[in-house]
């Protein structure tokens, strides 16, 4: 768990200040709380594609644009839900990352992340070159 001195362990890029501790102490809570938010989301799209699925799969009858329009409302739901998922996980990662003094370096080349970035996209567990490689595949 980062505790006290643990600004010292979070590594910086080139030219950047080192992390003081409010900083990670600003970092932690938006990762928690950020949790705490895509958590809800992420059971609000849920309950939301549930009821859409539910409502009746029988298109017998129906007008063909209420189909169309229902097809897409359901489409939208799953493609909301499974986006909430997958911040929810990169914002746990990220945090499993923080409590256990790995946070701030990239998993893909294990230099530094930069104090920049993470202060921006807290959950980034990707130096931006190695993302946008990742983005390019």
């Amino acid at each position: 768990m980062v505790g006290v001195g643990a600004a010292s362990l979070i590594p910086t890029g080139p030219g950047e200040d080192p992390w003081t501790e409010a900083e990670l102490a600003e970092v932690r809570a938006e990762l928690e709380d950020e949790i705490v938010r895509l958590r809800t989301k992420v059971a609000s799209a849920e309950a939301e594609l549930h009821e859409l699925l539910t409502e009746g799969v029988d298109a017998a009858g129906r007008d063909p644009a209420d189909v169309g329009a229902t097809n897409f409302e359901r489409d939208q739901g799953v493609s909301l839900a499974a986006n909430a998922r997958e911040l929810l996980d990169q914002s746990v990662q990220a945090l499993k990352l923080f409590n256990h003094g790995q946070y701030g370096v990239c998993e893909v080349c294990g230099q530094p992340i930069g104090k920049g970035r993470l202060q921006v996209f807290p959950r980034a567990t990707m130096c931006v070159v190695c993302k946008q490689k990742d983005e390019r595949r």
